[in-house]
């Protein structure tokens, strides 16, 4: 023998030992504990010494005889005794010829370890590990895969029926809480004056619709409210044009004094008070316009103001907007009324719920995307104005689509395969063509119907099988000389 034959013998003993180890542990293999038992429970052990194991059972293997620590000599184990790992019982040849009617029958024998290499007769491979008998049936040549029920079910697959799913797609992004601009009011004056009293509203108060924010002083106010009474007190009548121009008359009378205190921004309380004491009072109140939070006082007591200038500015927070900064890449799919979810630090446990609204028209040239506008309601309040969150969108249609779970497909990136279920055991490979892909699932264009059972689980061993039978076949198509050779070679 030469030495490279020698150290592929040691390397395939060395390796023999512990697969017979790992089937020991695993329960695939019982490995008897002591000669006495291995002579009890098996017939007796024919063929060459393989190796030389412990007497105890210990994982310990010699290829030349040796003792222990304790002087026990080691266990020669026979070619008869050698691992195997196939759970049927092998047949002799003289027990296949003697197979009773009906039986299926033994074509050949596939190498253990998945290497191109069949025989017609039972034997073993360099490592002493059984040839797999393949029966009739086994190899169809109608491209299917037959895989026995004992490796289904130790292997887990699973499979699942073909059917119709929306095809939804959610993309993450981060976002900040902002303002409803649409709900924010300022009180500006539109007359000179001053003011007399500031109200208890300050910077961070929350106001209701009607309070008195200030009381303040404004001549033109007073002026517009004397003529009111003038004018209610002498009943002028539409012919009256010297006091009031055409525009300003109404179909009940002179009205110019009023509606100038309207433009002036004077409530109608004001405007009846006036009219029901028939007296002008030095000062009215300004109320706040809308219920909100009070984001701006900019005034105090005794300062004057001219007209247009800022006192207060309210901000109603009971719905606010989360500005989200979307990819570049994912900006295509994302449309006006889509469900949005976001969640906060601040909250980690609640999710809040609400919709796009806005679709900014131009990117962030520096981070290469884009701004979405998500309104979301907020009664409680518990949404701040530059709070961060992250924002889900649920992109894709609500149509349903025929689909497939994203596990089911084996994507090669030039070709994708799906495993079909033909019952008894029996798998095709099947080529489809897919088209958007979603949150688990993917749409199927063509290449399976509704209904149809694809494995979601254990696909890849079942690929593997069929690669594997498809080389046997290959390997069977060769002349008889050349697997001769073959089998001299070895």
């Amino acid at each position: 023998m030469s030495p490279l034959k020698g150290l592929a013998s040691v390397a395939a003993i060395l390796v023999a030992a512990g697969a017979g180890l790992w089937a020991g542990q695993t329960g695939l293999l019982q490995l008897p504990t002591s000669a006495a038992a291995m002579t009890e429970n098996h017939p007796a052990a024919t063929g060459p010494v393989i190796y030389y194991r412990d007497p105890d059972g210990k994982p310990l293997y010699s290829l030349t005889p040796r003792n222990t620590d304790g002087g026990q000599a080691y266990v020669p184990v026979l070619a008869s005794e050698d691992v195997s790992f196939d759970p049927k019982a092998k047949a002799a040849p003289a027990q296949v010829a003697d197979a009773p009617a009906g039986a299926k029958k033994i074509k050949f024998y596939r190498n253990p370890m998945g290497l191109p290499d069949t025989s017609p007769t039972p034997k073993k491979d360099a490592m002493g590990m059984d040839y797999i008998p393949v029966y009739e049936g086994e190899d169809s040549d109608d491209g299917s895969v037959k895989v026995s029920p004992g490796k289904i079910q130790r292997t887990g697959v699973e499979t699942v029926a073909v059917s119709r799913h929306p095809i939804t797609r959610t993309i993450q992004a981060p976002g900040t809480v902002t303002i409803d601009e649409r709900r924010v009011a300022v009180v500006a004056p539109k007359f000179d004056g001053y003011v007399v009293k500031v109200g208890d509203a300050t910077t961070g108060t929350h106001v209701h619709e009607g309070d008195v924010l200030a009381t303040v002083f404004g001549q033109a106010i007073l002026d517009q409210a004397a003529r009111l009474l003038i004018e209610q007190n002498s009943g002028w009548t539409r012919g009256d044009d010297a006091f009031t121009p055409p525009g300003l008359k109404g179909p009940g009378g002179v009205v110019g004094a009023r509606r100038r205190l309207q433009n002036l921004g004077v409530t109608q309380d004001f405007i009846d008070e006036v009219k029901r004491d028939r007296k002008v009072p030095d000062t009215f109140s300004i109320r706040a316009p809308i219920s909100g939070d009070v984001l701006e006082r900019n005034w105090s007591d005794g300062q004057g103001f001219k007209a247009g200038d800022v006192g207060f500015r309210i901000v109603d927070h009971t719905s606010v907007w989360m500005m989200a900064d979307v990819a570049e890449g994912d900006i295509a799919a994302v449309k006006p009324g889509q469900r949005v979810k976001v969640t906060t630090r601040a909250y980690p446990n609640r999710t809040f719920e609400g919709r796009v609204t806005v679709v900014y028209p131009h990117l962030v040239k520096e981070t290469r995307t884009a701004q979405v506008r998500v309104e979301l309601p907020n009664p409680d309040i518990a949404l701040l104005p530059d709070m961060y969150g992250n924002v889900e969108i649920a992109t894709g249609g609500n149509a349903d689509a025929l689909a497939v779970p994203s596990s089911a497909v084996i994507d090669s990136g030039n070709r994708q395969v799906v495993l079909v279920d033909l019952g008894d055991g029996r798998y095709e490979p099947r080529d489809v063509k897919l088209g958007r892909t979603g949150d688990g699932f993917r749409e199927v264009l063509s290449g399976l119907s509704e209904g149809d059972k694809v494995v979601v689980n254990g696909n890849f061993l079942i690929d593997a099988e069929s690669n594997l039978q498809s080389a046997l076949s290959g390997f069977k198509e060769t002349s008889p000389t050349s697997r001769s050779n073959t089998e001299a070679s070895q």
